[in-house]
């Protein structure tokens, strides 16, 4: 798959950030993205934090889904005048106390071409995004697995 350019990268960055005005809210920032790619930051700020210290296990949701929901806009983007991208579940698990910044990084599962094959012949794909979370130094402190779908758009 060809790398994204930087200034596709910038238009998915801005186009995601207005579109989803709750990772504004919670200063969620890009750190990396392409088009199956997409490492997300949520800064370390007390009003994030929950009863132990560290990011509230809903602020680290919103982070980890909106790393998948980059790349499901970096990776079909092209096809939204004629899919409409829906996650369709979610599983997060949270394997131990994050302190500090918290980094969502996210991969699509299935190869995108797959993808729009599938909505090309009439059906309604859906595809995984496995998302690893996260400390600054590297610690993984859970992970989450986003499984969208392409809905036709109405005609």
């Amino acid at each position: 798959m060809a790398t994204m350019n930087a200034e596709t990268a910038e238009l998915v960055k801005s186009g995601f950030l207005a579109a989803v005005p709750f990772a504004r809210t919670l200063g969620v920032e890009f750190v990396d993205l392409d088009h199956g790619h997409a490492v997300l930051r949520l800064p370390d700020r007390q009003d994030h934090h929950n009863h132990i210290g560290g990011p509230h296990a809903g602020a680290m949701f919103t982070l980890a889904e909106s790393a998948s929901g980059a790349i499901v806009l970096a990776a079909f983007g092209d096809r939204l005048d004629r899919a409409v991208p829906l996650a369709v579940s979610a599983e997060i698990h949270y394997a131990r106390r994050a302190m500090g910044d918290v980094v969502a990084d996210a991969r699509l599962g299935r190869d995108p071409r797959e993808v729009v094959a599938e909505l090309d012949a009439g059906a309604r794909p859906e595809f995984p995004v496995e998302i690893e979370l996260r400390t600054a130094d590297g610690t993984v402190t859970g992970s989450m697995t986003v499984v969208w779908t392409l809905k036709a758009a109405p005609a």
